[in-house]
């Protein structure tokens, strides 16, 4: 009976000491809860800040570049101005074409690329926090590494992300996938050891 018991008491003990995390005080773990979903490679919507290169073929006087002005809008020749603010760069082609197309010029090739984005911010437990040209592709770990690395003292487990037009900022588990966009200000928070 006493050698069941034991066994039992040493079964449950190992089960409550698996259970527990080590190491880490739990005021110094994020709360696994508020952590957001892995942060994906949305298509890049312009927005105030972004120049552009327009090309419409057979159109030198039409073709150049453009900013997106604080309104979002930018200001072409013959059709003026065009709300480019939250659009993708195809839905931009298309919706100068339309507004090209009606009346001005028949069936219009309109080419856009983005050459200059809007920059992203990175502060806290960094090298060397500030402003930064953003890139495709651009992730928080290559963000860090522009911003000349981690400090001593990073927590190099959750990121804390504000969007350009959210509230507030929002956490998220630091790993390889987490992705910027434009106008993020990415902040590397303090560990608590």
């Amino acid at each position: 009976m006493t050698k069941n018991l034991l066994l039992a008491l040493s079964t449950g003990l190992l089960l409550v000491t698996g259970a527990c995390e080590t190491g880490t005080p739990a005021s110094a773990r994020p709360n696994s809860n508020s952590l957001e979903p892995t942060r994906t490679n949305p298509v890049y919507q312009l927005g105030s800040g972004d120049q552009l290169r327009i090309t419409v073929f057979g159109q030198p006087d039409l073709t150049g570049e453009f900013d997106v002005d604080g309104s979002g809008v930018i200001a072409m020749p013959l059709i003026g101005e065009v709300a480019a603010q939250d659009l993708s760069v195809r839905e931009l082609e298309t919706l100068i074409a339309s507004m090209l197309a009606d009346g001005y010029i028949r069936d219009p090739r309109v080419s856009a690329e983005v050459t200059n984005y809007r920059p992203f911010y990175i502060l806290g437990e960094v090298n060397r926090a500030g402003e930064y040209p953003f890139t495709s592709g651009l992730t928080v770990k290559n963000a860090v590494a522009a911003a000349g690395g981690y400090t001593y003292r990073a927590n190099q487990r959750v990121v804390f992300i504000k969007a350009l037009e959210a509230d507030g900022e929002k956490s998220y588990d630091l790993d390889a996938t987490i992705h910027v966009q434009p106008g993020d200000t990415i902040r590397i928070g303090e560990r608590l050891f």
